[in-house]
């Protein structure tokens, strides 16, 4: 039995032409951070009353379809008499 070479796999190629990849941010601008990531510290900021947090108010940020889904449900049923 011969001795086998190991290879490391990096990946795709990044043959971008034309095609935009999920994991590229579209702004150079924006980071990718998982939800888990700054809830706890939103929640903080929130239940302390942070005034910083204002200056975010009117940012958008974007959320899969399924999250959102989940929120509109939330929102309805957490409605008081509902």
């Amino acid at each position: 039995m011969g001795l086998r070479k190991l290879r490391v796999y990096n990946g795709p190629e990044n043959d971008t032409a034309g095609v935009a990849l999920l994991d590229q941010p579209l702004d150079p601008h924006s980071v990718k951070v998982t939800l888990g990531e700054i809830l706890p510290i939103l929640a903080d900021a929130v239940s302390s009353d942070r005034t910083w947090l204002s200056d975010f108010a009117e940012d958008e940020i974007t959320i899969s379809s399924d999250l959102h889904d989940v929120l509109q449900a939330y929102r309805h049923f957490r409605r008081p008499g509902a």
